[in-house]
């Protein structure tokens, strides 16, 4: 039997004060372990009340429970073909080990350091312009007074949310061509076409664009929802004060939001090396390859097209190690900077 060591003291307290054989206290160790067992039982049967009181919550978590087993936990397994010369006859168990080969070799390659710029650079972009999009747009909302004309925006805002990166791509192809309707209004000004979708300065606006035009209006959600719960007494202390709109804004509004927006930076911090693989894949091409390659698009190339599942495997372990070393130095940083941080 295992006791508590705050026990064995107890037991020692008792063998000095009332000089106890050790039969005895051997029946008194069994007594406290039986005694223990019992206890942790019945934690373990109040649980179990309180679960039954709210059972369709837990029933409601099953799907999430699931889906995050079958689909995040339980394909971890295949991580270990990174450390092996995978071949797909073979399987995991007659594939031989090759430890750390596949990691020197893309660390050794040539194509790292580009690779490395180009979803650096671009992760640098998004969270300069992309990443205060939605607060910026959140902050304008929360302005509107008429509740028809805040839903009909906000309605308006989401519907790019579910419009699939293919059909965000066409319409591009559409406009930036070079017969389309904005470099025919360059050529209204007497200037020359430019070749927006091969050039590779215009790749990166582009993609920041869209990023912008797809997902600002949905990530609103949160900052919303957070500034739902700002008191109202503030804003009539602050007017009172003589505190007119833009610092209502800075010192209220932006303050009763900041703990969201630090707990989506983290959150964001952990996919620095995730560019997004059906956006950065559908608007590369020969022309602006120097700057669209990343490590998204390489791994496809190398995993899917020519079949370096072990070599890929390693980038995309590189990647989550990476990502996971970013949320927790974030996070440190964030609680030391006084904000409670993610956990």
């Amino acid at each position: 039997m295992i006791v508590c060591a705050h026990n064995f003291k107890l037991i020692f307290y008792i063998k000095i004060i009332f000089y106890l054989p050790e039969s005895h206290l051997h029946d008194i160790i069994g007594r406290i372990a039986f005694w223990e067992i019992i206890l942790s039982g019945n934690k373990f049967i109040k649980t179990l009340k309180t679960m039954r009181k709210s059972y369709w919550l837990y029933i409601m978590c099953i799907p999430g429970v699931l889906y995050f087993l079958l689909f995040r936990y339980l394909p971890m397994w295949g991580v270990l073909i990174g450390f092996q010369d995978y071949n797909i006859f073979r399987g995991f168990s007659a594939s031989p080990w090759v430890g750390l080969k596949h990691f020197q070799n893309f660390f050794n390659s040539s194509s790292f350091a580009p690779l490395m710029i180009n979803t650096l650079v671009l992760s640098l972009y998004s969270i300069i312009f992309a990443f205060p999009a939605p607060i910026i747009l959140a902050l304008f909302l929360n302005e509107i007074q008429s509740k028809i004309y805040k839903r009909t925006i906000q309605t308006m805002i989401y519907v790019p949310h579910f419009i699939s990166w293919v059909i965000v791509a066409s319409i591009s192809f559409m406009l930036l061509n070079s017969t389309g309707p904005i470099n025919g209004l360059i050529g209204i000004f007497g200037k020359k076409s430019v070749a927006f979708l091969t050039e590779a300065y215009t790749f990166r606006p582009i993609i920041i664009i869209q990023t912008i035009w797809k997902e600002s209006g949905w990530s609103t959600i949160v900052f919303l929802a957070a500034l739902s719960n700002v008191d109202i007494e503030q804003y009539e202390a602050a007017i009172v004060d003589g505190a007119g709109r833009f610092r209502q804004v800075w010192h209220i509004t932006l303050p009763a939001i900041r703990s969201t927006i630090v707990i989506l930076l983290i959150l964001r911090m952990g996919n620095v090396l995730d560019n997004g693989f059906d956006q950065i894949f559908l608007m590369s091409n020969a022309g602006n390859r120097g700057v669209s390659d990343v490590l998204d698009t390489f791994t496809y190339r190398e995993g899917i097209i020519n079949g370096f599942f072990s070599y890929t495997t390693a980038i995309g372990l590189f990647k989550s190690v990476i990502g996971m070393f970013l949320i927790m130095g974030s996070n440190k940083i964030a609680k030391q900077a006084g904000d409670s941080g993610i956990f």
